[in-house]
């Protein structure tokens, strides 16, 4: 993967928003960048508002083990301010109760 690689990130909310993210940002900041205001709070990986789950793609992470449970991981649960797109993404919100 190239330090310029750039991909396709969909999240599937309403409406529905796709924006370019480039593979040195992490989706969050792409989305910032992109003009979407995703919900963050912490942006360390910590607080866990940005919870998203990736239907679809790969990231990578910035730190070793980010603010997800193993449990979470395993379900597709990611933390887009941390998560690095090595692919095209296609991502859902977590819903809020």
């Amino acid at each position: 993967m190239s330090e310029t690689s750039a991909f396709r990130v969909r999240l599937r909310a309403e409406p529905a928003i796709e924006f370019e993210a480039e593979a040195q940002h992490s989706v969050l900041e792409a989305a910032l960048r992109a003009g979407f205001r995703l919900a963050s709070s912490c942006r360390n990986g910590t607080c866990r508002a940005c919870m998203c789950r990736l239907l679809s793609g790969e990231i990578a992470y910035r730190i070793e083990w980010p603010g997800l449970s193993r449990e979470e991981k395993l379900e597709g649960w990611i933390l887009p301010c941390v998560a690095l797109p090595c692919s095209d993404l296609e991502l859902a919100p977590a819903r809020k109760t």
